[in-house]
């Protein structure tokens, strides 16, 4: 079993998680409608990669 040797002071903690944090979320354009959604989900009309995938309530 892995057991570490010295304790990792607060500092050095803190050092190793500063780039954890992420500045903003990744968004793409949709191509058919221009609107923006999270990459690599759909649309919130149902568009996804220029496709109609997903029926919304309106139709």
């Amino acid at each position: 079993m892995a057991v570490h040797q010295n304790k990792k002071s607060p500092s050095r903690r803190n050092m190793r998680r500063s780039h954890d944090s992420l500045d903003a979320p990744p968004v793409a354009i949709e191509p058919t409608t221009g609107e923006t959604h999270l990459r690599h989900h759909i649309s919130p009309t149902g568009f996804y990669r220029g496709k109609k995938v997903v029926r919304t309530k309106g139709e």
